[in-house]
């Protein structure tokens, strides 16, 4: 699943396209995360959205509080979707795992959901690597469906996939053991607007590079 992740969430996210902004964009949670978010940053903060996805309304949100935003996206649809939705920020069609950035240079990182069609091994190392890409005391949020599963098959919006994912316990030692401190958590339920969708839990993490 490793070798194949990059292209895997590609193909499910290319064919998804702005479907996904349509079902998801309406999560209460995360536009709490964001604002809480704004709360911490200095102005003109850097901030690097992994899986940027449409854009919005993660990259949007921040750079309409005048912030600059690098996202990172492997979907080659989600990120052309996000240059035109999002004129004001950077948008990157790679894998974050792949891309070469340098270590200290982001004020913030945010990850929502982005992790959840990677291997366990990788999701640790990519929060490794955001610890390195953050300055010192730098913030990270991060999202995920914190459940116990490792290369779980499953339909989502009418697509197969495969997820891996923790428990929150170990979701959270996880991040902490990649060098940061929580300092703020939040677990809801969210039934994301498309048919035969059920109600997923979510985790919301902020933290602190330590």
């Amino acid at each position: 699943m490793d070798e194949d992740h990059g292209l895997a969430a590609a193909t499910v996210f290319d064919a998804l396209g702005a479907d996904y902004e349509r079902a998801f964009g309406g999560s209460a949670a995360h536009r709490v995360s964001l604002q809480r978010l704004l709360g911490d940053l200095a102005p003109r903060s850097r901030v690097l959205d992994v899986g940027s996805g449409t854009g919005r309304p993660t990259a949007l949100t921040l750079t309409e509080a005048g912030h600059d935003v690098v996202g990172v996206d492997v979907s080659p649809v989600m990120a052309e979707l996000a240059v035109r939705q999002v004129p004001g920020a950077e948008f990157e069609c790679a894998d974050i795992r792949e891309l070469p950035l340098p270590d200290g240079t982001f004020d913030a990182a945010c990850a929502y959901f982005s992790l959840l069609q990677m291997s366990r091994e990788d999701q640790a190392g990519v929060l490794r690597k955001l610890a390195r890409l953050l300055v010192p005391g730098g913030h990270l949020v991060v999202a995920t469906v914190p459940l116990d599963v490792e290369d779980f098959g499953v339909v989502f919006m009418g697509h197969e996939v495969r997820a891996t994912s923790f428990g929150p316990e170990e979701f959270t030692e996880l991040v902490t053991e990649a060098g940061f401190s929580v300092v703020w958590e939040q677990s809801t339920l969210f039934t994301p607007e498309y048919e035969a969708a059920v109600a997923e839990p979510q985790l919301f993490l902020h933290c602190r590079r330590a």
